[in-house]
């Protein structure tokens, strides 16, 4: 039997969530953008894939998409920071279904890409739901991905190199898209819904716990406004 006025128990196994720590979650969480993602078309190097996703991190993407057929996915945590906690990956089998997978969720497929034609990056708008393409850093995008993307933008380049590292690059598409929308005031509110708050929420306080009930298909356990579990 609990004592009157006692704290409810943690999940098994669970650390008790810090009032502050918890509060950092939410304010992170409150500036997620649910309409910005990027794709990584064959991006097999795992320090490439891990500066990615710390640049997703960054400004707020909440969830990347990989297509790497044949191969292991694969994160340095140490290259990444830890964003691997923070963003949720999908896997794709192609190109094709990644991209009619995010066009029927309503994203516009940005490819960036030194193809002939390509748009500054600078000039399109990114407030609208964006998926920015990146392809391998020797072969760039696959030819199944440019004829798939509405848009194809370059970044410019007065050099020798023609090309960036794919993680610089997809650091700069992301950063300007951050820089638009911030002009936008599209990180002055929080943009998810409540249950979308809720599931993420105990997610990223307690992603063991989460898993198991994942596993087990029940419910998560509510948390109070502290983070602490309200119930088992």
């Amino acid at each position: 039997m609990s004592e009157v006025g006692a704290d409810p128990p943690l999940p098994d196994g669970a650390r008790a969530m810090r009032p502050e720590r918890f509060a950092r979650l939410r304010e992170v969480l409150a500036r997620r953008q649910p309409d910005l993602t990027v794709l990584l078309d064959r991006v097999d190097k795992p320090w490439n894939v891990s500066a990615i996703l710390r640049g997703c991190d960054a400004v707020g993407v909440m969830e990347a998409h990989v297509v790497l057929p044949g191969r292991r996915f694969e994160v340095n945590d140490a290259v990444s920071g830890g964003a691997r906690k923070w963003i949720r990956v999908r896997r794709h089998a192609d190109v094709a279904g990644a991209t009619g997978h995010l066009r029927a969720a309503g994203y516009r497929i940005v490819a960036a890409d030194p193809s002939p034609g390509a748009a500054d990056y600078r000039d399109a708008d990114y407030t609208r739901p964006t998926a920015f393409l990146l392809g391998a850093e020797k072969h760039g995008v696959s030819d199944e991905g440019r004829r798939a993307a509405d848009l194809i933008v370059m970044l410019p380049m007065r050099g020798m190199v023609r090309s960036l590292n794919v993680s610089v690059a997809a650091a700069l598409v992301l950063y300007e898209a951050q820089r638009q929308r911030e002009a936008a005031g599209m990180y002055a509110t929080c943009r998810l819904d409540p249950e979308t708050i809720r599931r993420t929420l105990f997610e990223w306080a307690y992603p063991r716990q989460a898993a198991r009930h994942r596993a087990l298909g029940s419910a998560y356990p509510a948390l109070d406004p502290e983070g602490r579990v309200v119930g088992g």
